[in-house]
C-alpha cells in the first residue's frame, strides 16, 4: 500500500512514502490510498482514554489518506490482546506489561515511541484509617479495571509486599466514585500526573496518596528495568502533599504489519506536534478533557528509549533520519 504522504511531512517520509516499503496492511481499506486504523485507549477516568483521543485526532488530521478512531478497553494487557488478534492496529501499553516475555515485545509487535511516565497511586479518603501500605492488609482495594496496567503493577505490589487484599476490579472512575460512597477503603492507579478520576475525586472531598517509596524498591529489585522512584508532585492534586512512589513508562505499540512509510508519518506527528496534542481534542462531542498535560513529556530523546522493546521499522528510519 502506498500513501499519499503530501509536504507537511518531511521530504523523507515523502520518500518512503513513494518507495511504498511495505505492501500488506491489517488495517481498513475502504478505498485505495486511504486506511483506517483503531487504537486501543483505556477505561473511563483514565489518561490513555484522554492521551489516546489527542493522538487519534491529530494523527487523522496530519497523515493525509489516514483515519484513527479510538477503542476503548481495559488498558495495557487488554490492548496487547486486541493487537495480536488484529482488533486494533495501535495501543497504548505499560513498559512493564511488556516485560512478561523475558523483556521481549509479544510476536507481532513493536514500539512506536515512548511516550510518558505513570505513577502508581494508591487513594484513601483524608479520614481513613489507612496510613501506610501495610494497613491494607484485609481491606477492600480496587486493582483498577481487569486487564489494565493497573491491575498488573497493584497485583505485583501486593504480592512483594505479602498484604492480602479483598481485592475489586473497577476502572478509574468507578474506583473513584466506589471511594468517595464508602464501597471501598483504597484504590490503586496506574497512571499519568494529574489523572482525571482522581482530580475530579479531589477537588470534591479530602483525599489523601499512601507513600510507596518502599514499593519502588522492591519492584525495582525483583523486576529491573520497567521501574523506577519517582515522586507526584503538590501540585498534582488539591490538597495532596508531595508522596513518593514509582514510575512506569508507557510506550505506544503497532502491529509489525502496518506499513514503515505509515509508522514513520505517525513518528513524525507525534513528536513534530506535541504542543497541539497536549491541547486535547477539539472535537466537544470527544470523550476526553481539553488538556492534555502528560503529552509534555513526550521528546525525541526519551522517545527512542523503550529498552528492549524493539522500534517498528518505520519509526526507527524517523529516529534515525533525526541524527542527520
Amino acid at each position: 500500500m502506498v500513501l499519499n504522504l503530501e509536504p507537511r511531512l518531511s521530504r523523507r517520509a515523502m520518500l518512503l512514502a513513494a518507495g511504498g516499503l511495505l505492501a500488506g496492511c491489517s488495517a481498513r481499506r475502504p478505498e485505495a490510498g486511504r486506511v483506517r486504523l483503531r487504537l486501543a485507549t483505556g477505561p473511563a477516568g483514565a489518561v490513555y482514554r484522554r492521551i489516546g483521543g489527542s493522538l487519534a485526532e491529530h494523527i487523522s488530521e496530519q497523515v493525509p489518506g489516514a483515519t484513527v478512531t479510538t477503542v476503548p478497553s481495559g488498558a495495557s494487557t487488554d490492548n496487547i490482546r486486541m493487537l495480536r488478534a488484529g482488533e486494533v492496529q495501535l495501543g497504548l501499553t505499560s513498559l512493564d506489561a511488556l516485560f512478561t516475555a523475558g523483556g521481549r515485545a509479544p510476536e507481532g509487535l513493536s514500539a512506536v515511541c515512548r511516550l510518558y511516565d505513570s505513577h502508581l497511586h494508591l487513594v484513601v479518603m483524608a479520614d481513613s484509617e489507612i496510613g501506610e501500605f501495610g494497613d491494607l492488609d484485609g481491606t477492600r482495594v480496587s486493582l483498577g479495571a481487569r486487564d489494565s496496567g493497573t491491575e498488573f503493577t497493584s497485583l505485583r505490589v501486593l504480592r512483594l509486599g505479602r498484604v492480602r487484599a479483598d481485592g475489586r476490579y473497577l476502572s478509574q472512575a468507578e474506583s473513584a466514585a466506589a471511594l468517595r460512597d464508602g464501597e471501598i477503603d483504597a484504590m490503586f492507579s496506574l497512571t499519568g500526573v494529574p489523572t482525571p478520576a482522581i482530580t475530579d475525586l479531589a477537588q470534591r472531598h479530602p483525599v489523601r496518596l499512601i507513600p510507596l517509596d518502599e514499593q519502588a524498591d522492591a519492584l525495582f529489585t525483583a523486576f529491573p528495568g520497567p521501574y523506577a522512584p519517582a515522586r507526584i508532585p503538590a501540585t498534582a492534586y488539591a490538597g495532596v502533599p508531595a508522596t513518593r512512589t514509582v514510575a512506569v513508562p508507557n510506550v505506544l505499540l503497532a502491529r509489525n504489519d502496518l506499513p514503515d512509510d505509515l509508522v514513520y508519518a505517525i513518528t513524525d506527528t507525534i513528536f513534530t506536534h506535541t504542543g497541539t496534542i497536549t491541547s486535547g481534542s477539539r472535537d466537544d462531542t470527544a470523550p476526553v478533557p481539553d488538556a492534555v498535560p502528560e503529552a509534555w513529556q513526550i521528546n525525541v530523546r526519551t522517545g527512542i528509549a523503550t529498552a528492549s522493546i524493539p522500534l517498528h521499522p518505520g519509526a526507527a528510519a524517523w529516529f534515525r533520519a533525526r541524527k542527520h
